[in-house]
């Protein structure tokens, strides 16, 4: 199954997880934590980014805990690695945390466990530190500001600085995370004020963090000054009391808990709430809006509501955008499910052409195909998707996929359709060539291994072998996410031009470490 770890949980009711793998103990509580990653969560790298996670708080509710297990339920696309959730009732806090998807970490047993009206939760696809229980969040922090728990989406690129600063001034780490350097700067902050403390401790890191934090009797939100990360306040209407708050990652996961989206939680911006109810203030202002555009491209569900504007309708815009620029004589449109199915849609109707599911995707298929061996990758691909062959065969197809980052698998792809009988197979991409990492929360392959920094559309034409190969152009993006600017507009599009809103940070700075044994 998995192992979990209890913080804040008495002994006489955690429990041991035995993984599915064998009968080994994998859970040894809080003081006799093994470092080694699951291998229950172990799955193929397919070639894909992979946001970093999704976050999750509740303020004011009787069940906050379910309320936070379903919302990460519904931000699950964001990280599929570990998850965790933890809960104050005023005067205590408790965490639990897990190796694994949130429906199986989550039971009604465990939930029993987790009482109180404020939780914070957190999904996680690891980037900075490395992949094992000990850096799963919620982080759990006993300070000189009292007991803090932090739920984190981004990545700090002054993270080397800040933790040897720390050090130096006796800060002991539990954690390989930079999350946990956020709430060690807080201990050691010498503002009055726990909301003082706060903002002197954000304002001090660079780089991409939309937080939740959770006190014994406050919950606390707060995104960086660029605004890289999306994070959304919501409201559940109580006509007999308070309001019940909600911050999550995407505004979908309000629609799961019928609460109604309020607004974004500004760049620079750190929100509060307590039985008072909602206070905020800017801790930071002047700063460039760089949110990232690939959260419109790839990350976000197509029904959240990210940085004012519907996924759903930029991604529909990308494909028709693709579609006038790179139109090419074909018999019907197919998507590479899942991520390809809505710009596929507005390209099919942008080129008059029919839209058929050529390719049909294994749901079922991921966490528990655990052997990591590059033959076993390759055949992955094939458990993952199937072609429909008597909708492809003797057909001239327009494949259509949201990115290309190393080929391997976009040259797959290309070879089951055309292997289904395809005559031609002309591939088209939502976005533009991605040439450079991202440091900003995405797990992105250095610069070496991501093939448009290395070879030209034509030279990847062949390497894939597509008929045809067209990406949409920059400018085209832009405008299908609603601006014709990226300064103007906001977005950050370092991964497709290089130029980074932030000083360049060396990029293995920035990937997993390597797990502790």
């Amino acid at each position: 199954m998995m192992r979990l770890l209890y913080q804040g949980v008495p002994d006489s009711e955690k429990q041991v997880f035995r993984c599915a793998q064998g009968d080994k103990d994998l859970n040894r509580g809080a003081s006799g934590l093994s470092l080694l990653p699951d291998p229950c969560s172990l799955f193929p790298a397919f070639d894909k980014l992979h946001e970093e996670c999704g976050v999750v708080a509740i303020h004011g509710h009787p069940e906050a805990a379910r309320e936070a297990y379903l919302g990460l339920y519904a931000l699950q696309h964001r990280g599929q690695e570990s998850a965790g959730i933890a809960t104050a009732d005023g005067h205590h806090l408790a965490n639990i945390k897990g190796m694994g998807l949130v429906s199986e970490i989550f039971t009604d047993e465990v939930l029993a466990k987790l009482p109180g009206r404020m939780a914070i939760g957190h999904t996680r696809y690891s980037t900075t530190g490395d992949s094992a229980l000990l850096n799963a969040q919620p982080i759990r922090v006993e300070s000189t500001k009292g007991l803090i728990a932090i739920a984190h989406n981004g990545n700090l690129v002054n993270l080397g600085t800040v933790r040897t600063k720390l050090e130096r001034a006796g800060a002991y780490f539990q954690t390989t995370s930079d999350s946990e350097i956020i709430v060690q700067l807080i201990a050691h902050s010498r503002a009055g004020t726990l909301v003082d403390a706060i903002a002197d401790s954000l304002a001090q890191v660079e780089g991409a963090f939309s937080i939740v934090m959770m006190t014994r009797d406050r919950i606390f939100a707060a995104r960086d000054p660029r605004g890289f990360r999306p994070l959304s306040m919501g409201r559940i209407r109580n006509p007999e009391g308070p309001d019940t708050v909600i911050f999550a990652s995407e505004s979908c996961a309000f629609d799961l808990l019928r609460a109604e989206f309020v607004r974004d939680v500004l760049p620079g911006e750190l929100v509060m709430v307590t039985e008072d109810g909602v206070t905020s203030r800017q801790y930071a202002t002047g700063v460039p809006q760089s949110s990232c555009i690939f959260e419109h491209v790839y990350f976000a569900r197509p029904d959240s509501k990210i940085y004012g504007r519907w996924v759903q309708e930029s991604r529909d815009q990308m494909g028709r955008q693709l579609a006038r620029e790179s139109g090419v004589p074909a018999d019907l449109v197919v998507p590479v499910p899942d991520s390809g199915v809505t710009a596929a849609l507005g390209y099919a109707e942008e080129a008059s052409l029919p839209f058929r599911m050529g390719l049909i995707r294994n749901h079922y298929v991921g966490r528990t195909f655990i052997e990591p061996e590059q033959r076993v990758r390759d055949f992955g691909v094939r458990l993952k998707l199937n072609p429909v062959r008597n909708l492809l065969e003797g057909k001239r197809v327009v494949l259509i996929d949201d990115s290309i980052i190393r080929g391997t698998t976009s040259r797959k792809i290309v070879r089951m359709v055309r292997g289904a009988g395809a005559k031609e197979v002309h591939l088209r991409i939502s976005c533009p060539p991605t040439i450079s990492p991202c440091f900003y929360g995405v797990d992105t392959p250095s610069k070496r291994d991501l093939i448009a920094a290395n070879k030209s559309v034509e030279e990847i034409r062949q390497f894939i072998e597509a008929d045809s190969l067209a990406y949409l152009s920059l400018e085209g993006l832009l405008k299908a996410c609603g601006g014709t600017d990226a300064e103007n507009k906001g977005y950050c599009v370092a991964c497709y031009t290089g130029n980074y809103p932030t000083q360049w940070v060396d990029v293995e700075d920035i990937l997993p470490a390597a797990a502790a044994i």
